[in-house]
């Protein structure tokens, strides 16, 4: 079994591997770009890491593949009797990164 960690960023947590290509909230960079993540958890094989001083020395690295939008949504607010509606759109800016390395 293949080494994993879970990575915190955005406000939410990904599982990640060497490979993965991940769609997380907006990071700063162009294509190519190097992040480095925190890891919560690191599992390699058998073995879990969960310890807040030997988390500190894993590292998570990604790259920067490409910036983009997710899906269309659509608000639309509406109160009863009194004519009020209200339409409204969003499209949350994603950056996908592609995970290159995972050290210890």
């Amino acid at each position: 079994m293949s080494a994993y960690a879970i990575v915190k960023t955005g406000g939410k947590q990904y599982k990640v591997a060497v490979g993965d290509v991940v769609e997380v909230e907006k990071l700063e960079g162009e294509p190519g770009t190097e992040h480095t993540f925190t890891a919560v958890l690191f599992v390699d094989g058998g073995q879990v890491t969960t310890d807040a001083d030997a988390l500190a020395k894993v590292s998570v690295t990604g790259k920067v593949v490409e910036q983009t939008k997710g899906p269309k949504i659509r608000i639309h607010k509406f109160k009863n009797k009194t004519g009020y509606h209200k339409r409204q759109g969003h499209r949350q800016k994603l950056t996908r990164v592609e995970v290159t390395a995972i050290s210890q």
